[in-house]
């Protein structure tokens, strides 16, 4: 067994440890989820609070972790008679991204439920996890239904199996933590409201922190069991402080006017539900109970707040989590009453270490404090940045030109996003789950069966039973039970949803540069992202103005990065249409290499105008020329038709003919009428039948 980096050795992240140690006094707190960015020991961190834990009375041989003091009635593994049981210590089970929903929840012995009727379970992750930790590393990148199945199982406390009339309950209860690189993509706002707490880490930017980070982690490397023993005696004490708060909690009380404090800061707040008020509620006791207290004191609901509030303000990926603390201490001064004298107990903030630590194994990055009390000191002699007041923006005239170069105007702000109907790819995709197109997948309607080509996750039972049927006399079946071969079990297939490549060609030349037109384009994008998001797609921005394109954001599952740079998108210069549909063809070419299963949705944002470029010729010839490109490969599109004024040249629509997709207005976008016409992009097929015939006349 290998040694893990002890707890007490990671210094720093302040906030992160207090979160895992408030859970493991009180795991009804629910979880917690860690954002930050790579290399910020995240991991490392997780996995050696499990060492931390005390060891966990079973009953001997169940695979369910049964207490013996209160065995589960409906434990498959049951009923369980009353003994003194065994202790096994605490258990962390990792549930890695690419998982299956049977090594989750667990899988059946299909064979034998149906030749003998027997229930052959084999317990899965969750199983394992029970009474223990259950990590995810890179939650935001598990499917949806393996996290709507993990979350379900955390908030009831059983997982429930179901298949083919075969039914499995066992107990489910353990201590979620999930850790997630906010560039590659957000959680939805419905799971970020299923963990009990969030938390922002950052590493250091003091040289000495960083330091005493490679000080430690080599030490570690060179020596893990000698350097973990230098740790043993604060790790002990962390654990025997950890038991203390346990016993401690029952006797916590939580008092009218500190409940009156949180009920008045989550309306404050507006968060949505009532989730939050008894997320806090919780914490706050396990704070107490931490420090050694009977009573809830308004410190203990502050920070509580700030530990299971921010996540659960968002109401967009482009909305930054975060709380406003001059807000929260108004609204908890306006509603406090007689706070109880807290007694002269350690303060509730984790280990005090003295210094900054990191990580181990498979991390290698430098501790860095949270947001709200990381510890570190500001840099420089000069005042913090809230101390700086900032000036204020003046008013740049359409004609101003930006910094960057003669004829560019400096970047708009965005228009309010609006609601957009579906963008799909028409035909039938195979690609990573999401809830755009139509797509083979593991889950959705059953529409056949064939033979599985690995281990049967899904049994289609008419045809497993048609299948075996005719050979039951050679089979030499005299009982009722049906024989069954490997070679006639089937699986179903399935019809769902898949996630695409949403890629963005955007013109930012002069022709669009009108600040209310820029804004209103950027609004519509902006939207479209949104959606891009909600429907689990990945994402990329090519923008296209002066004489070439570039990319602005490669392909990535984050939608809020794209937003930002769309965001600083300034605008001028002529419209090299051409040099964007082949920047956009060649950014196309390369994702399919990588992810070949994942179809691309081309969006064409533009007021179709070609006015010039690097290359040489005929500017709406070229761009013609490498619209068809697209159309070739089948590359389904739709151009955003951005030209306004009561006179319309209708340049988009002819590019939309050339690419094979459709075109529609900004204002259509908007239009339920019309938007039915961008969620079904098969109206290009038309496209392409028309340009065959106009080409043939």
């Amino acid at each position: 067994m290998s040694t893990r980096y002890p707890f007490t050795a990671v210094v720093g992240m302040d906030d992160l440890r207090l979160a895992l140690l408030l859970n493991a006094v009180s795991p009804a707190v629910g979880g917690v989820l860690v954002r930050g960015e790579k290399g910020t020991a995240k991991s490392t961190a997780v996995r050696a609070l499990a060492e931390l834990l005390p060891a966990v009375p079973v009953v001997a041989g169940c695979r369910f972790s049964c207490d013996p003091a209160s065995p589960d009635p409906g434990c498959p593994d049951g009923p369980h008679e009353a003994g003194p049981g065994a202790e096994r210590p605490a258990r962390m089970v990792e549930l890695p991204v690419g998982a299956s929903e049977d090594r989750l929840v667990g899988s059946l012995d299909i064979e034998k439920a149906l030749a003998e009727g027997v229930k052959a379970f084999e317990p899965g992750l969750l199983a394992d996890a029970h009474r223990g930790i259950l990590y995810v590393d890179e939650v935001n990148l598990l499917h949806d239904h393996l996290i709507d199945l993990l979350l379900d199982a955390a908030a009831m406390g059983f997982s429930h199996v179901e298949r083919e009339g075969v039914s499995v309950r066992h107990a489910a209860r353990f201590l979620l933590v999930g850790t997630m690189n906010p560039e590659e993509g957000e959680l939805r706002p419905q799971l970020l409201d299923r963990f009990g707490l969030t938390v922002e880490v950052a590493a250091s930017r003091d040289p000495e922190q960083r330091v005493e980070v490679v000080r430690r982690r080599l030490a570690f490397e060179d020596d893990p069991a000698a350097f973990a023993a230098r740790w043993a005696d604060e790790e002990a004490a962390l654990r025997g402080r950890i038991v203390a708060a346990r016993a401690l909690l029952p006797q916590v009380t939580l008092g009218d006017a500190v409940l009156l404090q949180i009920a008045a800061t989550c309306a404050a707040f507006e968060v949505d539900g009532m989730r939050a008020d008894i997320v806090m509620a919780r914490t706050a006791t396990a704070l107490a109970a931490w420090a050694g207290r009977t009573e809830v004191t308004s410190e203990d609901v502050r920070q509580a707040a700030l530990l299971a509030l921010p996540h659960r303000r968002r109401r967009s990926p482009f909305d930054a989590p975060g709380l406003d603390e001059d807000k929260l201490d108004e609204t908890l001064e306006q509603f406090k009453g007689e706070d109880p004298d807290p007694d002269p107990e350690p303060e509730p903030d984790g280990p005090d270490d003295g210094g900054p630590g990191d990580g181990g194994p498979g991390d290698g990055g430098p501790g860095g404090g949270g947001p709200d009390g990381g510890g570190i000191p500001p840099q420089g002699d000069g005042p913090a940045p809230e101390d700086v007041p900032a000036p204020e923006e003046a008013p740049v005239p359409e004609s101003a030109p930006q910094r960057a170069g003669a004829g560019e105007r400096a970047a708009v702000k965005a228009a309010e996003p609006f609601r957009t109907k579906v963008l799909s790819v028409p035909g039938l995709g195979e690609g990573a789950a999401g809830r755009r197109s139509r797509a083979r997948t593991e889950h959705g309607r059953t529409t056949g069966s064939v033979r599985p080509r690995g281990a049967l996750t899904k049994l289609h039972l008419a045809a497993t039973v048609q299948a075996a049927a005719p050979h039951q006399k050679a089979r030499g079946r005299t009982g009722r039970g049906l024989v069954v071969r490997r070679d006639d079990l089937r699986q179903a297939t399935r019809e769902g949803r898949e996630g695409n490549l949403v890629l963005f060609a955007v013109d930012a030349s002069g022709s669009m540069a009108a600040r209310q037109r820029m804004s209103a384009v950027k609004g519509a994008v902006l939207s479209l992202l949104l959606d891009a998001y909600q429907r689990r797609d990945k994402v990329g921005l090519v923008t296209f103005r002066g004489r070439d394109a570039e990319v602005a954001l490669p392909p990535t599952s984050s939608v809020d990065a794209a937003a930002a740079r769309l965001e600083q998108l300034p605008t001028g210069g002529r419209t090299p249409l051409s040099a964007g549909l082949l920047k956009a063809h060649d950014v196309l070419r390369v994702e399919r290499l990588r992810d070949p299963s994942r179809r691309p949705l081309l969006v064409v944002v533009t007021d179709g105008r070609a006015t010039g470029g690097r290359a040489a010729g005929d500017p709406v010839a070229l761009a013609a020329r490498a619209a068809r490109l697209h159309a070739a490969e089948g590359t389904a599109s739709v151009v955003v038709d951005c030209e306004t004024g009561p006179v319309r040249l209708g340049l988009a629509g002819r590019l939309a003919l050339e690419l094979g997709g459709t075109a529609v207005t900004l204002d259509e976008l908007r239009a339920d009428a019309i938007a039915g016409l961008v969620r079904d992009v098969q109206a290009g097929q038309a496209g392409h039948a028309a340009q065959a015939t106009r080409r043939a006349a």
